[in-house]
């Protein structure tokens, strides 16, 4: 069989939006930023992680020439627009309202290059499904900060992490950039065994080398005096020999490159007060509870049960009820009653269990019986290391002040957490450091989250308000996401038999006599079943 030789394809270059050179910015003396040349293309789906603090906000200001570098240039060759993370408040609307706004503005003006500051920010978790719609079917190219790691996930192909000033790249979304990270901290502990293997080898060495030579002039006990003396000389070659040997060895260990063992986090065991068992048991009974602000109706009348050791997480839109539902078993109203060995400990977004004037340690110490050791290892699981936790309250950021505030109610006498909203403010470091905290606690946790992701890892059982009505789901989120699929999907099978069934009729109508109002119909309904179908 004769195969005709194709032509080469023709290499597919996107077009470059952006670059930059080595750039770097300072904050007073600490350099913030150090960047390697970096490239935007079309098309280019950017995720950019780091650290509050890191400097996030600062390079995209950077990227859209709204602050410039202390050294280094920026080149844009397309029109380049800035979400901000902090949006107007003079307006009645909502911060949602208001985020959804700037977003449909921006995108109206078509940038070829859009940087997105937490574009998320104040949205409940149906708005956030729909600015991931409208960024998936968009066509310009975006970098995104973000601290959503389902959003990140969803709709980004490369990360940028911002880590002590250096960016670094990684291809794929936020999972190939947690897969990778783990394969570089696998790396880096087996580097860490192959160093600490070799130094140990060279210390036995020098010590054997030192202990030989020490000897080595000594006089053996089958050597006769005049013998010894007639071979001093041998003697003092060999203890030179195996000195400068032991110091070849000790230069070598000197020229070692050390290599950091890596952090490991153990689970934290907390005494998680309990004045009897309650694992398992019911400790909170909501019974002929509704939901009302003023006239309006959050939800209707509803009961359930909570557990002790239940993770439960509060889910709905905006305004449906959450806050009201955590305050309602908060203040025990009517129909409330919880079991005497619950104690309570509740986070609010206000803050207002801390005191600015003391220190993290002392906040933190104030309401626990637990000892400092375990207090100062839940910090440093925050990032509070060694002297930061002398710091004033005062002088710390938001996302500081939420993650004391957290640190203080997993230590207290506390065995049933009410956080309302805990992972506002929190980079993603700090939100897997909570995650990890929340699954290692063995008391009872209500929460209420628009983080998929965070849900996802901790809840395992959903309570949805949506409709005026107080939905419990027992299971966790994925199986609540399959149900909620399920239903949608069966809904849509009994709509699609409904319209079938009408086009039935209306054909057998039609088939006896026609008629402009019974085609109209017939068009109608088959749109309709088109829809369904599609």
């Amino acid at each position: 069989m004769n195969v005709k030789s194709s032509k080469p394809l023709r290499e597919v270059v996107s077009v470059l939006l952006l670059e930059t050179n080595h750039i770097k910015y300072y904050v007073k003396d600490r350099l913030l930023l150090d960047s390697k040349p970096l490239r935007i293309h079309e098309g280019d789906r950017i995720g950019l992680v780091g650290t509050n603090g890191s400097g996030k906000t600062t390079l995209l200001k950077i990227l859209a020439n709204k602050l410039k570098p202390d050294t280094g240039t920026i080149t844009s060759y397309a029109y380049t627009d800035l979400l901000p993370q902090l949006k107007r408040t003079d307006s009645t609307k909502s911060g949602g309202e208001i985020t959804q706004e700037y977003i449909q503005e921006i995108l109206n003006d078509s940038p070829a290059l859009l940087l997105a500051d937490e574009p998320t920010n104040n949205l409940d978790t149906n708005h956030v499904q729909w600015v991931e719609n409208k960024l998936k079917n968009w066509q310009g190219a975006y970098v995104i900060v973000s601290h959503d790691r389902s959003f990140l996930d969803n709709l980004c192909s490369r990360i940028w992490e911002i880590e002590d000033g250096i960016i670094t790249e990684y291809m794929g979304n936020y999972s190939d950039y947690k897969q990778q990270k783990e394969l570089e901290k696998e790396q880096k502990q087996l580097a860490y065994e192959k160093y600490e293997k070799k130094k140990r080898q060279l210390e036995e060495a020098i010590q054997l080398k030192e202990e030989r030579a020490q000897r080595a002039t000594k006089k053996p006990k089958n050597v006769s005096n005049s013998e010894y003396r007639q071979t001093k000389t041998h003697y003092a070659n060999k203890q030179k020999n195996l000195q400068k040997t032991a110091t070849a060895f000790k230069t070598r260990l000197e020229q070692m490159d050390t290599v950091e063992k890596q952090k490991e986090h153990n689970p934290i065991e907390m005494n998680v007060l309990h004045d009897e068992n309650i694992t398992g048991r019911v400790i909170i009974r909501i019974e002929n509870v509704s939901g009302k602000i003023k006239d309006r109706i959050l939800w209707k009348t509803t009961h359930f049960y909570v557990h002790g050791g239940d993770k439960i997480a509060v889910i709905g839109a905006n305004g449906s009820g959450k806050t009201t539902l955590l305050k309602k078993i908060i203040n025990q109203s009517d129909g409330v009653t919880l079991s005497p060995s619950v104690k309570l400990g509740y986070f609010a977004q206000n803050l207002n269990i801390l005191d600015n004037k003391k220190s993290i340690l002392e906040n933190v110490k104030n309401t626990s019986k637990q000892d400092e050791a375990l207090i100062r290892t839940v910090l440093a699981r925050l990032h509070f290391f060694d002297d930061d936790v002398y710091k004033s309250i005062h002088v710390l950021s938001g996302g500081e002040r939420v993650k004391v505030a957290l640190a203080k109610l997993f230590v207290s006498e506390a065995n049933t957490l009410i956080l309302d909203e805990p992972t506002n403010y929190l980079d993603i470091e700090a939100l897997e450091a909570l995650e990890i905290l929340l699954k290692d606690y063995d008391g009872t946790v209500i929460f209420v989250s628009h983080d998929r992701t965070f849900v996802e890892n901790i809840a395992d059982r959903i309570i949805e308000i949506k409709d005026h009505s107080l939905n419990i789901f027992d299971g966790d989120y994925k199986a609540y996401i399959e149900h909620q699929s399920q239903k949608e999907h069966g809904a849509k099978e009994d709509e699609l038999l409904l319209i079938e069934t009408k086009i039935s009729e209306v054909l057998s109508r039609l088939s006896i006599e026609s008629s402009e109002t019974l085609e109209k119909e017939f068009q109608k309904l088959l749109k309709e079943k088109q829809r369904l179908e599609n």
